[in-house]
């Protein structure tokens, strides 16, 4: 920490930051990685599929366990969602929505591990280091993902309308070909909104449920330094609670919604104008 008892700015600064390579110094700057964002996306991914080749391996043809019976809700959940959207070839991109909603969903449940945790363990060992542990509330997680859908909206306009349709369509669509420096813009800018809106909707609402939680770990702190400390540590307790609780919907419906948006982009490459 910053010092040994920090202010509430120095102790947020300190638990917002990342475990990097080198300290950025500009808004894109691709020299330097968030070593804590990659890690713990590649563990919740490998933890992902091994859920999903456990509940393969282990399904059954007679009366599903609750751990069969809760992969199988998630996959037709899925499955319904992508028939209905995607009236196309679905065999890429059914199993695409259910990784993209697994994936997303461990990520996103991360934020419910203590604030401080990371930190406790690290000073055992004397080390003063930033952690951040939820890959969804750095900007560089979410828009990852999102420019991995606008390469697979592409690939797929590609694919079922030929590289000519593809092109023919950025000109001529949505006015006509008479129209075509203001479609191509119009286009690229569709391409841009979809791919941002998309990446930083999820960052936003983890990174304010994370926020959040610092705060109430701060309420509980201030507990121990103030006379009425019962009655704050109180709060801490109830405020705690009551967001955990909340944030269970908001971990979930964060996951749902990448996933249907991701679904209706894949559905949108299908059609033409």
């Amino acid at each position: 920490m910053a010092s040994a008892n920090p202010t509430p700015s120095e102790y947020i600064v300190h638990h917002l930051g990342h475990l990097a390579t080198g300290h950025q110094h500009s808004v894109v700057d691709f020299s330097v990685f968030n070593l804590d964002t990659i890690f713990w996306s590649v563990a919740t991914g490998v933890i992902g599929l091994l859920f999903m080749v456990r509940a393969a391996r282990r399904a059954t043809s007679g009366v599903p366990g609750r751990f069969q019976a809760l992969v199988e809700m998630i996959v037709e959940m899925v499955e319904e969602q992508s028939k209905s959207i995607v009236h196309g070839d679905r065999r890429f991109i059914a199993p695409l929505a259910l990784t993209v909603f697994v994936w997303i969903l461990l990520m996103n449940s991360l934020d419910f591990l203590p604030v401080d945790l990371f930190a406790a363990i690290f000073s055992l060992f004397g080390l003063d280091i930033h952690h951040r542990v939820v890959p969804t509330a750095d900007l560089n997680g979410t828009l990852g993902m999102a420019l991995g859908v606008l390469a697979l909206m592409i690939y797929y306009s590609i694919k079922i309308k030929g590289i000519g349709g593809w092109v023919h369509e950025l000109f001529s669509a949505p006015f006509g070909p008479w129209m075509a420096p203001f479609n191509l813009l119009l286009n690229i800018i569709e391409f841009a909104a979809k791919t941002i809106s998309l990446g930083m909707r999820l960052f936003g609402n983890m990174y304010a449920g994370e926020l959040v939680f610092l705060l109430i770990a701060l309420l509980g702190a201030s507990a121990a330094m103030s006379l009425g400390g019962s009655l704050l540590f109180l709060g801490h307790v109830i405020a705690g609670s009551i967001w955990a609780i909340f944030h269970i919907l908001i971990v979930v419906l964060q996951a749902f919604i990448f996933m249907m948006l991701t679904l209706v982009y894949m559905g949108q490459s299908h059609e033409g104008h």
